[in-house]
């Protein structure tokens, strides 16, 4: 057994700001109602088909990932605090509008305005956190926010399936309210970081010395974080379905009661997400970020996989246990590899142009799995999902050879400047 303080040492000595943060994302996450049933809300409120339903969520992820892109250029420009308050109060006023509407096309289209600007402001979270950390830090402190996001999640589906089932226009209330007050906290207690690159000391990471020239100039030097990036495609386009395939299978095979299913599956994602996130932490403290994401890969192609075989309640819950397991190992080791190989001058940039190769994953992930449902039955997809992420994985093991290439360049290119 671990002892605690083992299990809090990565969450200590961290900058006040980043605690804060933390505090922010879990309010947020208390009331993250909306997202989760989104597949849900089109398929059984509004009425769309699966492949109509899969078509909607695919243009939503293309409104999102050209945003993501602007707002990490705004992160690096404006500053990372200014893009968060300005579109994230934006996004939450579309959140507030809606409960004004019954389910319907506009209610939808509001919701795809609010993705868009959640995107926004979305690279300029990572960025901050990696501003606030050196790079022994930014393990811990991305593990916290996910930590915190996930008790947050946890609390929120507790109460997210009975809201969406019986009470609709209070579940986006609550949405709008928590997500103003996180969005209060980072206002008040946290200070802009775009100016405190200039002073920040890189020595110990050449990666992450300050660099000019654009933000594909830095990538093309570090071809790494490319591949990096197309190999997190595979494991984000299977990963999709437990917001896509997953709730409709649950609906399909439990008509009277899936949509409830599904919540308490959200929450037993989110307790073992908190009672595992440190012990996996410490645990797999001594193993590469590479490798760990490759662990993940495996547990997705059971998790997922398992459902083609067997669909019963039990299945359900076991298949969210094992991939939620490669979910912690994934969410604890991708940003920090992210950020240490990325210079303080890109770090907004590249908090957008990564994740947007790799979000393409859930935009295609519901489009393609849309069309193959019409066709095919549930037990194919998933196991065409485990095929997808196996492979996948196994792409991943090539990767660590390319990180240390990448850093043995980097040093001697230090040296001879």
């Amino acid at each position: 057994m671990f002892k605690i303080n083992k299990l809090l040492q990565p969450y200590l000595g961290l900058k006040k700001e980043i605690y804060i943060i933390f505090i922010s994302r879990t309010i947020n996450a208390m009331g993250a109602f909306v997202f989760p049933f989104l597949t849900l809300l089109l398929n059984t409120k509004i009425g769309l088909s699966e492949a109509q339903t899969g078509s909607f969520i695919a243009i939503s992820g293309l409104l999102y990932l050209p945003s993501s892109l602007i707002g990490g250029k705004l992160a690096d420009t404006i500053g990372r605090k200014k893009s968060i308050m300005i579109f994230e109060t934006l996004g939450i006023l579309c959140y507030g509008s809606c409960f004004l509407l019954q389910p319907n096309i506009y209610m939808a289209l509001i919701l795809l305005l609010s993705g868009v600007l959640f995107g926004l402001a979305g690279p300029s979270h990572d960025a901050m956190v990696a501003d606030f950390t050196s790079a022994d830090e930014r393990e811990g402190a991305f593990s916290l926010n996910y930590l915190g996001f996930n008790f947050g999640y946890a609390i929120a589906q507790l109460f997210a399936g009975f809201l969406f089932e019986h009470n609709l226009k209070l579940l986006f209330i609550i949405d709008a309210i928590t997500a103003l007050i996180a969005v209060g906290l980072i206002g008040l207690f946290v200070s802009e970081t775009i100016h405190d690159i200039d002073n920040e000391k890189t020595e110990e990471n050449e990666l992450e010395q300050k660099e000019e020239g654009s933000i594909f100039d830095v990538l093309f030097s570090r071809p790494v974080l490319i591949i990096f990036a197309l190999t997190l495609f595979g494991y984000r386009f299977v990963y999709s379905q437990w917001s896509f395939m997953l709730p409709m299978h649950a609906e399909s095979n439990f008509p009277t009661d899936g949509a409830m299913l599904y919540g308490m599956l959200g929450t037993f994602n989110a307790v073992i997400v908190v009672v595992l996130t440190p012990i996996l932490t410490a645990i797999f403290n001594k193993v590469s970020n590479v490798k760990r994401v490759f662990y993940a890969g495996i547990l997705f192609t059971i998790g997922f996989g398992l459902l083609g075989f067997i669909s019963t309640k039990t299945a359900f819950f076991v298949s969210v246990l094992i991939f939620t397991i490669g979910e912690i190992l994934e969410a604890i080791s991708v940003m920090p590899f992210i950020m240490n190989h990325t210079p303080a001058s890109h770090r907004g940039r590249m908090s957008s142009v990564l994740p947007f190769i790799m979000g393409l994953g859930f935009t295609v992930g519901p489009f393609v799995m849309g069309f193959v449902l019409e066709i095919f039955s549930f037990e194919i997809g998933w196991k065409l999902c485990g095929i997808i992420v196996g492979m996948a994985s196994l792409c991943m093991t090539k990767i660590s050879k390319i990180e240390k290439s990448s850093r043995v360049e980097a040093s001697l290119s230090t040296q001879d400047n």
